[in-house]
């Protein structure tokens, strides 16, 4: 049988994977599904779950559940406040950071207002500018899946009320500069305000290049910073968010919250996640191991990737995106859905290192198709 650059390609690669993926643990299963018996590789979870605080406090409050939240938001509101040495006017508490981002659209967009955003991005924002009657402007990434910050600018006029920036952004796993950023506010003119989602910060290693706007704030009231339980924290299912900003800002979005929208065990579990300091780098290093991992991975059967600041990898993949995600799901694997401003690629969340063994065994019994160049 005549031997083709690809199969030689394909076999060179396959046999360096042993040598660049962790092995399943002794006695370990290869995976541990969830109850209805699929991995969840989709929405950019925290495989490993909340701490040993987080779950503590969500069964202590258990007996709770009778009872509307009242005290427990306000201590919660109280711990971020101080973690991030400002008053407890400046935060607005929210059911995940994507209540913060809806608070936002209400109290920033209407009927002749903008909102300026880049594509591909975390568009739930422009779903919400959308039902409010406002136009979206939506800008490319660069070519290195930055924001393009003055293209972004050229496109702010009197009727920008928001502008919106993902860092790291979703789905790219990509980060802005933030120098960048501050430049692009010292220029912005007018009053439209400026969302910085940084649902992600916490998975960023690349001190150079980045810095929250919460940990180092600009002196510009029109920014809005958020953050997120869902992701480091583990507590996706919990559903609490927050943003910091000006309290002039802060009150404005807090009209359009949701009453009672965290719940009693959310803000115990929250706050708890807030005590147990050593989880978040924890989780953080958890992390950078396991996306290492899959980048060797990748490599090994010549898979290109984008370089990801998160918990996500977008995966350049020779077949149809839409043909490998009904493959995986056949196998019980979920992935991201189909990106339409990105077609060659999936986005592939970060799973226990035992998932991304069954991952990475599902993908080699894919046809054999096209090396991504």
């Amino acid at each position: 049988m005549p031997i083709s650059r690809r199969t030689v390609l394909r076999q060179v690669g396959l046999s360096a994977i042993a040598s660049t993926v962790i092995q399943p643990r002794a006695g370990a299963p290869l995976y541990t599904p969830l109850p209805d018996g699929n991995i969840c590789l989709d929405k950019n979870e925290n495989a490993y779950g909340p701490s040993e605080g987080s779950l503590s406090a969500m069964q202590s409050a258990l007996a709770l559940s009778k009872r509307f939240p009242s005290s427990e938001v306000d201590e919660l509101v109280d711990k971020i406040a101080r973690l991030h040495k400002v008053s407890r006017e400046h935060v607005t508490i929210g059911a995940g950071s994507i209540e913060i981002l809806r608070m936002a659209a209400t109290s920033c967009l209407s009927p002749g207002k903008n909102l300026i955003l880049a594509s591909p991005t975390f568009n739930v924002i422009a779903e919400f500018a959308t039902s409010l009657g406002s136009e979206v402007v939506v800008v490319p990434l660069t070519h290195s899946y930055a924001h393009d910050l003055e293209a972004m600018l050229a496109r702010v006029n009197a009727s920008t009320g928001l502008i919106y920036i993902c860092n790291p952004n979703n789905p790219t796993g990509t980060l802005t500069l933030r120098s960048d950023i501050e430049t692009f506010l010292g220029k912005i003119p007018g009053k439209p305000h400026v969302l910085i989602d940084e649902a992600y910060h916490h998975y960023v290693n690349a001190p150079s290049a980045y810095a929250s706007f919460i940990d180092r704030p600009v002196d510009d009231s029109r920014v809005i910073v958020t953050r997120t339980f869902s992701a480091i924290y583990g507590l996706a299912g919990a559903r609490v968010g927050y943003g910091i900003s000006s309290p002039e800002v802060a009150r404005a979005l807090s009209r359009g919250r949701l009453p009672f929208g965290v719940n009693v065990l959310g803000a115990r579990a929250a706050a708890a996640a807030l005590d147990d300091a050593n989880y978040i780098p924890l989780n953080a290093k958890r992390n950078m191991d396991d996306r290492q991992e899959f980048f060797n991975s990748a490599n090994g059967r010549m898979n290109r990737w984008i370089d990801s600041h998160t918990n996500f990898v977008m995966l350049k993949a020779g077949l149809p995106p839409q043909q490998i995600i009904e493959h995986f799901q056949r196998h019980r694997i979920l992935l991201g859905p189909v990106i339409n401003e990105m077609p060659k690629y999936l986005r592939i969340s970060m799973g226990t290192r035992e998932e991304m063994l069954e991952f990475w065994r599902v993908w080699d019994a894919l046809p054999l198709h096209p090396m991504p160049m």
